[in-house]
């Protein structure tokens, strides 16, 4: 049985304190009875808007109640666990139906944090607008050469209008003008289209006739693949835009593209929604079972974030056009921008989306509970081209939604653009391509062979079910450093320059550890001598630092007065055990794949996707989360899924490659490996029970053989 990382929150009858759960942030912790949701975010370091003083007026502290039963949370979470909503709150709400009715919202489902108090267990999604910190979504773009191909192609069609004489219905003759334009365009090229090959779609169809009429027979007419029209406008435009979109677990990435030159115009990003209904797909998947309506609110908290994200970016971009031309009016402007006209949300004709097998099915509204059952099998493996309107896509209703193919039951369309973007299928070497998140996607092997597996590392690695770990926004410690001599760490917060060494700058910043800092802190308490091998801490060390906790022993990173909560921020035995069984998994599946290859170690090792890519590659390595190799053969190649679905929305030959390749990747199901568990248990240990990890042994030169290696080791 394959390790799935799972945590509840500690449910043991406290006097009057109630468990509380704060989405998306994943903090979490037990609050005194009657204190308000505000007060208790922000004991848990999760900031909440107010301008007002907590009087209920400015709405800055909009939060949203989740009902039912979280298993994952061992929690029932009740809007009835709030004190009532009180007068101010429903004056408030009374004075703006318009806010409930745009985002679908009730009174009593939305709350003024300021005004609420804890009465029971719950769970809070604090809405982006509310968050007093925002969340930083690392998953930029890379450069990359993209040979320009795309789906979309824009032709002039001049027609003569319609008489008595020629009464030609208005499709067919824009069908045949097209037909002369496109011939004229691509003089030479062989098996263009016949004016009775093309379509039209049926939402461009009802508006053809005043368009051309409006155009005066002279319009601007774009073709999906050669064969389907799905824009007519008036006049001539060169410009046509698409969107590629990487829908992560933690996060979802949007970069809006311009189809004729691939120039990104605009790259937005937000925390994923869905972590309000489970951290890990499987809790996901498990909603969608235990609901009844829980398919239908996961589909559209990502069909209303990407919507959202289509219009920050559309408006991002116009703003960018807007003022390249005000510089070009001053005769200062050296940008070379070919787009003058602003953008509509209409004028996006195509989107390409990747994702893993479970945001895979909820996008595109397919019950993913078999995902969860095994043998583990999806809807679908092969590429998916749907209409927007059918998804209800706020861009043109006749553009076109592809999504890459799903390769395995947890290895979906992500993976796919990440071999699309890293071309392991093109090498001689073998490479071993790692997408870390909450679930890790592997790929292994060169041009003659690829395997392909996952497994759940769970959210500890980006800063859930650790103590005060937190995902990365202004106030997270994102490095951490211990001096092996005298105990004391420094450390790095978001948001404040240079390293904390007791500077007063960094006073009152810190409010937990993100992910990137985890790693360090696990790794550096083992190169300094805190914990040993297995993990434990050696409790007869002479520091301060180092104490008993009231959940055992704890190491302590930054003090009181250095935070913003007003406690110490530890790492606790806890914290450790978690990194302990995401790294084991994560490493078991590397050894497993190359194992099955016949390979002791990887010729290169890629790190992909936000979280890879802000790793200490030494630390990583240190604790035993990926295999020994050459360090200077471990890189980081940040969003590989995302550049892999920009590069098949701007090349459309590449998508007709990623479908031959994904059904020639060998699947291997990790629960099948009946070496599973005892490769486990010694993946546990920092960095291996028992493999010599050469390449890092200089930062442990004492290290000892573990005598319960023999137990495990076959």
């Amino acid at each position: 049985m394959v390790y799935h990382p799972r945590s509840t929150v500690n449910t043991k009858n406290m006097t009057n304190k109630h468990n509380i759960i704060l989405q998306p942030s994943g903090r979490r912790g037990q609050v005194e009875e009657d204190k308000s949701v505000r007060f208790a975010a922000r004991d848990l370091g999760v900031d909440i808007e107010s301008i007002c003083a907590e009087n209920g007026t400015c709405g800055k502290c909009i939060v949203l109640i989740e009902e039912g039963r979280f298993e994952k949370y061992n929690i029932d979470s009740r809007r009835e666990n709030l004190t009532p909503v009180t007068s101010v709150e429903a004056d408030y709400f009374k004075r703006r139906p318009k806010l409930l009715k745009d985002k679908g919202w009730e009174v009593g489902q939305v709350r003024l944090s300021c005004q609420c108090k804890v009465r029971g267990d719950v769970l809070i999604n604090v809405p982006e607008e509310s968050r007093g910190n925002k969340q930083i979504v690392r998953k930029s773009a890379t450069e990359r050469e993209i040979e320009i191909k795309p789906s979309i192609r824009k032709y002039l069609v001049m027609m003569t209008p319609p008489n008595l004489e020629r009464p030609i219905a208005d499709w067919e003759r824009l069908a045949k003008g097209l037909e002369a334009s496109m011939s004229l365009i691509r003089a030479g090229e062989e098996n263009l289209p016949r004016w009775s090959d093309f379509t039209i779609d049926y939402a461009c169809l009802r508006t053809l006739s005043s368009t051309l009429r409006e155009a005066k027979w002279e319009v601007t007419v774009s073709v999906w693949q050669d064969k389907e029209v799905v824009q007519v406008q008036p006049g001539y435009h060169e410009d046509s835009y698409g969107a590629a979109v990487d829908i992560g677990s933690t996060t979802v990435a949007l970069y809006l593209c311009n189809l004729r030159t691939g120039e990104i115009v605009a790259a937005e990003s937000e925390m994923n929604p869905q972590i309000v209904y489970g951290e890990d797909v499987m809790s996901r998947i498990q909603y969608t079972i235990e609901h009844p309506d829980g398919l239908e609110k996961l589909h559209k908290a990502i069909i209303g974030t990407l919507n959202k994200l289509l219009k920050q970016a559309v408006k991002t971009a116009n703003k960018r056009i807007s003022e390249s031309a005000d510089l070009a009016s001053e005769g200062v402007s050296e940008s070379g921008d070919s787009a003058s006209q602003q953008i509509s949300l209409e004028d996006i004709l195509e989107m390409v989306l990747v994702g893993n097998s479970t945001m895979h099915h909820l996008l595109l509204n397919l019950y993913p509970k078999h995902l969860g059952l095994a043998p583990f099998v999806p809807t679908i493996h092969k590429s998916v081209d749907v209409k927007a309107r059918e998804l209800g896509l706020h861009i043109s209703p006749s553009a076109n939604i592809h999504v890459l193919p799903t390769i395995a039951s947890f290895v979906g369309a992500d993976t796919s653009g990440m071999i699309l973007a890293e071309e392991p299928h093109k090498q001689d070497e073998n490479w071993l391509l790692i997408d870390i998140g909450t679930n890790a996607e592997l790929v292994l092997g060169n041009r003659k062979r690829l395997l392909c597996t996952s497994t759940p590392t769970g959210p500890a690695l980006e800063g859930a079910h650790v103590e005060y770990g937190m995902r990365a926004a202004p106030g997270a410690i994102e490095r951490i450093e211990i001096d092996e001599n005298t105990l004391e760490p420094r450390y790095k917060v978001i948001g404040v320059e240079g390293w904390h060494n007791d500077h007063e700058r960094f006073r009152g910043h810190v409010k937990g550890i993100c992910g990137s800092a985890i790693i360090d802190g696990v790794a550096e308490l083992f190169r300094a001598g805190i914990v040993d091998s297995r993990g434990k801490f050696k409790t007869k060390l002479e520091t301060n630092r180092l104490r008993q906790g009231p959940n055992g022993w704890e190491y302590v990173i930054a003090w009181s007065d250095e935070t913003s909560i007003g406690r110490d921020i530890p790492m606790t035995q806890q914290d450790v055990r978690q990194i302990q069984l995401a790294k084991a998994a994560l490493f078991v599946a590397a050894r497993t794949l190359l194992k099955r290859a016949n390979l002791q170690s990887p010729d290169k090792i890629i790190l992909a996707g936000g979280f890879g890519s802000y790793i200490d590659k030494e630390k990583a390595m240190l604790i035993g989360l990926i295999p020994d190799c050459e360090l200077d053969k471990v890189y980081a190649v940040g969003n590989a899924a995302g550049d892999g679905a920009r590069i098949a929305l701007l090349n459309l030959e590449k998508r007709n490659e990623i479908d031959s390749v994904a059904r020639k990747v060998e699947r291997f199901e990790l629960p099948t490996d009946p070496e599973f568990q005892n490769q486990f248990m010694l993946a546990t240990s920092f960095p291996h029970m028992s493999e010599p990890f050469e390449h890092i042994a200089h930062l442990i030169p004492n290290r000892e053989k573990d005598p319960m290696a023999k137990k495990f080791v076959k």
